[in-house]
C-alpha cells in the first residue's frame, strides 16, 4: 500500500512562505505544513491555517538557525550575544550532549514552544524540527516527553535510502518513535534534493514510489526575498511552488490512485 504526505516546512517564516503554502494547498496538492511557532510571520501563518481546515499542520521546531520563543534570558545556553540560535549545527549537537544546563534549557524551549502550537487553536498534526535536529537523541526524547501532554501522534523520520552512514541511527530513531505508540513516515523523499524537489523531480519520485508512506518535503515561496535567499542561497522555492501547483504532479498523482493525506489521516498502531 503507497500513502504519500506533501509537507511544506517553514509555515510562518514569512508572508511569502505563508502566502506559498496557502496557494499550494487551495490550488495544488499540498496537504501538510509545519508551523514554526517563534518565526516572524507565525500569526499570520496560523489565521491561514484556521480558514483551511483541511490543511494539517504540525510543529516545526525550531533550536537552531532562528530565535527562541521564551526570552533569551530563560534559556541562556542555547542562544549567542545576539539572542539568537546558533547557526552550527554539529556545535550545537555536541553543547545538548554534554551540557546538564542546555538540556535544561531545551526542556524549556521545546515546551514553550508546544505550549505555543496548542494556544493557536490548531489540532497538531505531526512534529519535526528545522534542519532536522530531532535527529538528535535529547530533542527526540523531550520530544517522546511531552506526547501524551500535547497529543502527539506522529514524528517525522528523516530516512530517504540509501542511507548507509545514519541507517543504525534512524532504525534507532523509528524504534523509539514506535515503542511510544507513535506514527511516522517510512521515506522522506527529497532529502537529499533539498530545495530542488521541482515538478521533475516530483514526477520522477513518483513513478519510483515504494509501498508504505513517503512524505515529499517542500520550502516553497512566492519570491525569492533578500532574507530567503540569505537563509538558504540555492533553494529553488519558486520552483518547488511550481512544482505543488503543477497540472502534470496532478494528474500523476490521479493517476497512481493517491491522494496526499496528512499524518493524522494514517492508521494508529
Amino acid at each position: 500500500m503507497k500513502q504519500v504526505i506533501f509537507t511544506a516546512d517553514d509555515f510562518g517564516l514569512c508572508l511569502e512562505v505563508n502566502e506559498a503554502v496557502e496557494r499550494a494547498h487551495t490550488s495544488g496538492v499540498l496537504s501538510a505544513a509545519s508551523l514554526m511557532v517563534a518565526a516572524p510571520a507565525a500569526a499570520d501563518a496560523i489565521a491561514r491555517a484556521k480558514r483551511l481546515p483541511k490543511l494539517k499542520v504540525g510543529l516545526h521546531l525550531t533550536l537552531v538557525d532562528g530565535s527562541p520563543l521564551l526570552p533569551p534570558a530563560e534559556v541562556p545556553s542555547l542562544v549567542d550575544a545576539r539572542g539568537a540560535f546558533s547557526d552550527d549545527l554539529v556545535a550545537s549537537g555536541i553543547k545538548w550532549f554534554f551540557s546538564s544546563a542546555a538540556r535544561r534549557d531545551l526542556r524549556k524551549e521545546i515546551g514553550a514552544q508546544f505550549t505555543a502550537f496548542r494556544a493557536a487553536g490548531i489540532k497538531l498534526d505531526h512534529v519535526n524540527a528545522h534542519n532536522h535536529m530531532h535527529l538528535h537523541p535529547t530533542v527526540l526524547s523531550i520530544i517522546l516527553e511531552n506526547a501524551r501532554a500535547f497529543d502527539v501522534r506522529a514524528v517525522r523520520i528523516p530516512a530517504e535510502p540509501p542511507q548507509l552512514f545514519l541507517a543504525p541511527w534512524l532504525a534507532l530513531m523509528r524504534g523509539r518513535i514506535r515503542r511510544a505508540g507513535l506514527r511516522a513516515n517510512d521515506v522522506l523523499v527529497g532529502l537529499r534534493e533539498t530545495g530542488h524537489l521541482t515538478e521533475a523531480a516530483v514526477l520522477s519520485a513518483l513513478d519510483n514510489l515504494q509501498d508504505g508512506v513517503s512524505e515529499f518535503y517542500f520550502h516553497p515561496a512566492t519570491a525569492a526575498t533578500p532574507a530567503l535567499r540569505t537563509a538558504a542561497p540555492d533553494y529553488d522555492r519558486l520552483g518547488e511552488l511550481h512544482a505543488l501547483t503543477s497540472r502534470p504532479v496532478a494528474n500523476r498523482l490521479k493517476a497512481l490512485g493517491l491522494a496526499p493525506i496528512g499524518f493524522g489521516d494514517l492508521k494508529p498502531l
